[in-house]
Formats: C-alpha cells, structure tokens, sequence
C-alpha cells in the first residue's frame, strides 16, 4: 500500500488507519498516555542491566522530507544499543525523526498524565542479534527499539540546530539533502537516563507491533523559533498543487493520539 494512502488528515488520518491496515486496530498499539500512578515500578532495571547506548557522530547520513516529518537516514554500523528491557540483544540505529504540533502545546505522540510536549524525538533500532535487516525485524515481536525523547519549549538546542540549518534543502516531500557536518545522536538525549518502557507498534503505518519503546522521563528543551521551522516543511512534491485542505499543505500535528494501553505493563525504570 502507498504511503500516499495515510496522512494526518481529517479523511486519511490516524482514525482511518485501522481499515486500511489491520494491525493499527490490534491490542498493542502506540503511542500511549502514560499514569505516573499506574505504572509498575522497576528501578531496580537500571542497576541490574543498566541501558547502554553509543553513537558514531558519522552515523548521519542523509535528511530526507518523507512528506509527514523530517527524517534522518543512519549507517548505524559502530551504533549500539543494549541492556534494560533488551537484556543481552544489540540494536542497530537506522534512523531517527521527529514528531511535532501546529503550536507549542501540543506535538508530542505519547502523553504524561494526558499532557502533551511540543515534540517528540524517536531513534529507530532493530534487533541485529536476531534478525538480518531492518525490514526482518520489522515484522517480529523484539524486531524493533525505539528511545522517545520529548522536546519542551525553551533554550535552542545545539546539536539541534544542525538539522534546522539543512531543513531549507528539503522543504517539499521527497527531497534530501546529505549530511556533511556530523550530528551527533548523543547529544539529542536528555542527561538523566530515568525512563519508561512498554511493548508497543510503530506510530505511522502499518503500525506493526514490533517495538520495544524506551521513553526518557526528561525531555530535552529546543526553542520555539526551531519548532516554527519544522512546521515550514510541505507534505506535497515541489511543484505539485498544494493540498490545502491539509493543514494548508504545511506538516504540522503528524502525530498519533494515544491508542488503548489493552492491559499492558508499563515499567518505570529510574527517577526523573
């Protein structure tokens, strides 16, 4: 199915999903709202099998426009990501994007006692222990790992801005530009490695309940005139006809509303 047949419009957007593709009606679906009161506590995790993780600068290869988000195509070889709810299986960095709102309220996919953040970052891992590509893992229970970030308003991100400068090359759908001055996956994430972790699907289609998902409970803090330039880029082809029944062809709210937790555990491994 084309990814031309979803978006986050009124006629194809997240409530249609499920009839188009039937795993984003299943029972393990994501985002999710997280209850700080409802969750079971496991901070014994962090020093049992504490989460690890390393990134080569050099990872970042290439910022695309998919047309519902800015992307950012990784060589994840010298990437790793181990430990806590992944046990002793390695996970490769394939990519990472963003998530974001129409205003400074709103953004985020997954919520914290129902509020939103303005963002919401997500690294995209696959299980290189057990599988053999992406697409393998994909489709399998412990294919995928995905670490949540949440971007509040405030000072200007750094390392952040690296992707903001090149946002320009890629204003319409499918373009992309390549990535020459290294952006450093270390530093999109926040100092404090408290976080919560659930079994859940991708957040776009097909949705497949492949991803263990790690959430940081601190968010990191990018400014409102970064998050302004996100919401510059279209979700139409340069030169097409601007679809301006959607959001006036701008990619803004591309993000899904949480979906039912359906009796799953959420863990809450670590402080804030």
């Amino acid at each position: 199915m084309s990814v031309t047949e979803w978006d986050y419009s009124i006629h194809n957007g997240p409530s249609t999903w499920g009839e188009k593709f039937p795993m984003a009606a299943g029972s393990r679906q994501s985002p999710v709202n997280i209850v700080t009161n409802l969750v079971a506590c496991d901070h014994q995790a962090l020093i049992d099998k504490p989460l690890t993780w390393k990134y080569e600068s050099t990872s970042s290869k290439v910022l695309g426009n998919p047309g519902y988000c800015w992307k950012v195509d990784c060589d994840g070889e010298g990437s790793l990501l181990t430990g806590g709810p992944l046990k002793n299986d390695v996970y490769k960095l394939e990519q990472y994007h963003c998530h974001w709102g129409c205003s400074d309220s709103r953004g985020s996919e997954h919520t914290v006692d129902g509020q939103a953040f303005a963002g919401e970052l997500h690294l995209v891992h696959w299980n290189v222990s057990k599988y053999n590509s992406f697409m393998e893992a994909a489709n399998a229970s412990d294919g995928l790992a995905v670490l949540g970030v949440f971007l509040k308003v405030g000072e200007e991100h750094e390392e952040m801005n690296k992707i903001v400068h090149l946002l320009s090359n890629v204003i319409h759908k499918d373009e992309s530009v390549e990535i020459t001055d290294p952006i450093d996956p270390n530093k999109l994430l926040p100092d404090n490695n408290g976080y919560w972790t659930y079994l859940g699907s991708l957040t776009t289609p097909p949705c497949s309940e492949s991803v263990t998902w790690i959430l940081f409970k601190k968010y990191i803090e990018v400014s409102h005139e970064q998050l302004v330039i996100f919401r510059g880029l279209r979700n139409f082809p340069r030169g097409a006809e601007c679809p301006c029944h959607d959001n006036h062809g701008v990619v803004v709210n591309n993000f899904r509303p949480p979906q039912p937790v359906s009796g799953r555990i959420l863990r809450d491994c670590g402080s804030f």
